[in-house]
């Protein structure tokens, strides 16, 4: 075996571009799979890091994932499939203060019975229990992650015991979470986890006494036994006694059960579709890559077809050489993967690293476990193997003397269509739809960044804080956020200021059914239509570009004293009143009775997501729907570095102990462009994998066919053929193919892409560009991958082919 790997060692030195073309080919498709592999199992084959993950299920409310308090009490106390049930909800920045400099941080409110439900045991110190809640307020307890705890604390034990002013509230930290734990939502790492009974405390709020109100999530583990479906027909006799009994918040109320980690099916059907998808692709890959090492191997093996051929001829026996050559194989498998799976590693770690969404603790653990080494190693000797011992299978069965006489023929050979050259097309084609996607993503991209959202980014700045954490309660919230809108329009250079609770396309909001204002039953069937609210003030409208199409703005007359007042986006409008025109002046009823009075329309949005469909939405006055979450919305022709400085000095000025961030609304939309970006690395990548293995697979077999036509094209130009002859015999079926595929692959991108716009804003594949695009590219890559073969053809000497034979 040894001697075996020293000659295959020497005979792959005497090849270096063979062999460094090999393992790059491997190590791309190798590393291209481990990666997608390695992230298809962390976020959907896996269960979560939890004991006995693989019995942990959401409960979902209809098929959202959202679920309010008081029916998740009903649910634990009165279901017969679950033997423990708790309740969490992903909480908005909190203030943090130490006694030194004020910080945020994003943290879980829990129930009690959550960490005992989970079987987590602490790293240091105690977690809380259901037995520790008696009420709202009853349990001013804290729970550090270990990386927060970790990264502010220096892992200092002495802090148990020690309180944390969290909202100007004193909280006690009690214990700290092992390491390997962030809670059962893999995308968020929370920074600590509050008891949810301290709700009302910290953000002036209690969900815990509105039915309606479907802000949190609900996971529960199965007892032994118990199937999903019967778990889900045990939940759904629940909610037939909670539509019967509240009929106003739950009529006709169903739930589903969905695997935990990605918010039920809110993100988990996208996700495993997605994932699913880029699966496909990375195998088409490996494919490619395949299909380029059975192509390289054919060259080489041609090129050794006479040694081999002289050696049996001498009397070797068929098995040492078989030896030898498999030994180069896998040789070439096991470096081409062991390369593979450490560039996947080195790029696995860099996304476990990313968080692609500033100020928001944002990001998926994908490192590679043992099940993604095997696989790497599995698909490696076995491509390597099976692509490999083709070609010299076909030559060791051949007859030598055959071979020795007939060294250089083939013409006849090469005028057929193979398998390889079927299969080169298939790899052709996979690249052209790569990269038709990837192209049509960044164009989409691109024109996302200037669409029009129902608002205008561009020279916007946005301040966000939470008055709370900062100790701001009742009537000195709205005086403070009063304050702040007339600071930052006396800033010079400011054209308009507006005060917005949460902004469109960000994190956060929230919708309310809505009813004409006839109706008295508000039972949700009874619903005219479901509309995004917000809370806005004067100027807002200016501040973020929004055009007013009817009636006017808000005022500050529009206050707790007179009557409730709103503004409606045209869909709202035409949903609830039949027209613009009509809805002015018109009312509508919301939040179980509610009336309001339409005094303005504006135009459509997006709300949620770029992709969505369009949706309905209501703005009503700050002063008359307080909240603490504060954003302001700042319009200027200055820099925005200089408007930004000038913004943030002017509200140190008025608090310097408030914490908040300032930053373009542009920057702001990371949040709804994150899809699109994922979509559009994932294909960018994957389109220069394909590229790169489309360049080698041409390489291959033009020069295979080089190879294969030396003494022709010798004969050729001892006849007297021209250059443009000899290039068009050596390399016209590689450019033959290269059309083929390249037509079949754009075709297919132009059809893929289209299922792309569900995921990229404004993606058109009947761009112009895009087709110039991908017709250049695919003319580059054949031009790029036959250079060299050409230069071999024409550097052909006929008296020295001749003269060998």
């Amino acid at each position: 075996m040894t001697s075996n790997l020293g000659i295959a060692l020497r005979q792959l030195r005497k090849s270096p571009g063979f062999a460094l073309t090999a393992i790059l080919t491997l190590a791309l498709g190798i590393g291209a799979n481990a990666v997608v592999f390695s992230v298809l199992n962390a976020l959907v084959l896996k269960p979560v890091n939890v004991p006995h993950g693989e019995n942990l299920y959401m409960v979902q409310h209809f098929k959202f994932p959202s679920q309010s308090y008081l029916d998740y009490v009903d649910l634990r106390d009165h279901n017969r499939s679950f033997e423990s049930m708790f309740l969490f909800d992903i909480m908005g920045p909190v203030g943090i203060d130490t006694g030194g400099d004020a910080s945020t941080a994003w943290p879980y409110l829990a129930t009690g019975n959550y960490f005992d439900s989970l079987g987590i045991q602490p790293y240091l110190g105690r977690f809380y229990h259901a037995s520790d809640e008696k009420g709202a307020g009853s349990a001013p307890y804290v729970v550090l992650s270990y990386d927060y705890w970790h990264s502010h604390f220096h892992d200092d034990p002495s802090l148990i015991g020690r309180t944390l002013q969290i909202n100007k509230h004193p909280l006690t930290v009690i214990g700290v979470a092992p390491p390997a734990f962030r809670g059962t939502e893999l995308f968020f790492a929370p920074a600590m986890w509050i008891p949810f009974v301290e709700q009302p405390t910290i953000e002036g709020y209690d969900a815990m006494k509105y039915r309606g109100n479907h802000s949190s999530f609900v996971e529960g583990r199965l007892r032994p036994g118990v199937t999903p479906a019967q778990a889900t027909e045990d939940l759904n006799s629940v909610g037939a006694w909670l539509s019967k009994t509240y009929p106003g918040d739950d009529d006709g109320v169903t739930f589903t059960l969905a695997r935990p980690g990605l918010i039920g099916d809110m993100l988990g059907g996208p996700a495993r579709a997605f994932m699913t998808g880029l699966m496909l692709l990375a195998g088409l890959i490996l494919l490619a890559a395949c299909t380029n090492l059975g192509s390289l191997f054919a060259a080489r093996t041609a090129d050794r077809s006479k040694e081999i051929a002289l050696r049996l001829a001498l009397g070797s026996k068929r098995t040492p050489i078989l030896r030898q050559m498999l030994t180069e194989t896998l040789l070439i498998s096991v470096v081409g993967g062991a390369l593979g799976m450490a560039g996947g590693v080195v790029l696995l770690h860099l996304l476990s690293a990313w968080q692609p969404i500033p100020d928001i603790p944002i990001n998926v653990p994908v490192n590679p476990d043992a099940a993604t080494y095997l696989v790497a190693l599995g698909l490696a000797v076995a491509s390597g193997l099976l692509f490999g011992i083709m070609p010299i299978g076909q030559v060791l069965k051949a007859d030598p003397w055959h071979i020795i006489r007939n060294s250089n023929a083939g013409t006849s050979a090469m005028r057929r269509f193979s398998l390889r050259d079927v299969l080169l097309v298939v790899q052709i084609a996979i690249c052209a739809v790569l990269v038709t996607s990837s192209l049509v993503a960044v164009r989409g991209l691109v024109r996302s960044m200037h669409s029009n959202f129902g608002f205008d980014p561009q020279n916007t700045m946005l301040l966000r804080g939470d008055l709370r954490m900062a100790g701001y309660a009742d009537e000195r919230i709205l005086e403070m956020q009063r304050r702040m809108i007339d600071a930052a329009q006396a800033i010079p250079g400011v054209a308009a200021a507006g005060y917005i609770d949460h902004q469109p396309l960000g994190v956060g909001g929230g919708d309310s059914f809505v009813y004409a204002d006839a109706t008295t039953d508000f039972r949700p069937t009874n619903k005219a239509g479901d509309a995004m609210n917000y809370h806005i003030s004067p100027g807002y409208l200016a501040a973020a570009g929004t055009t007013l199409l009817a009636g006017r703005d808000l005022t500050f007359a529009d206050n707790q004293k007179a009557p409730t007042v709103a503004i409606v986006n045209r869909t709202f409008a035409v949903t609830v009143f039949g027209s613009v025109q009509k809805a002015i002046g018109g009312h509508f009823k919301f939040n179980g009775g509610t009336r309001a009075e339409v005094v303005g329309v504006v135009e459509d949005g997006k709300y949620r997501t770029l992709t969505e469909d369009q949706q309905a939405a209501m703005f009503f006055s700050f002063l008359q729907q307080q909240s603490s979450q504060t954003m302001l919305v700042v319009r200027s022709n200055r820099d925005a570095a200089e408007i930004g400085g000038a913004l943030e000095r002017t509200v140190r000025g008025l608090d310097s102990a408030l914490p908040f961030s300032v930053m373009t609304w542009g920057n702001e939309m990371s949040w709804a462009l994150f899809a699109a970006r994922v979509a559009t690395a994932a294909l960018g990548v994957l389109g220069l994998l394909g590229a790169m293995l489309a360049i080698t697979g041409i390489f291959g077999m033009a020069s295979y066919a080089v190879t294969r036509r030396l003494r022709e094209l010798g004969i050729r130009i001892a006849l007297g053929a021209r250059r443009k002859q000899v290039l068009r015999t050596a390399l016209g079926r590689a450019f033959i193919l290269l059309s083929i595929g390249s037509a079949t692959g754009l075709a297919l991108g132009l059809l893929a892409t289209k299922l792309l716009s569900y995921i990229v804003y404004q993606a058109a594949p009947n761009d112009p560009v895009v087709l110039a695009g991908v017709l250049l590219t695919m003319l580059a890559l054949g031009l790029t991958a036959t250079w060299l073969p050409a230069r071999r053809a024409l550097a052909v000497d006929p008296m020295i082919l001749l003269r060998e034979e």
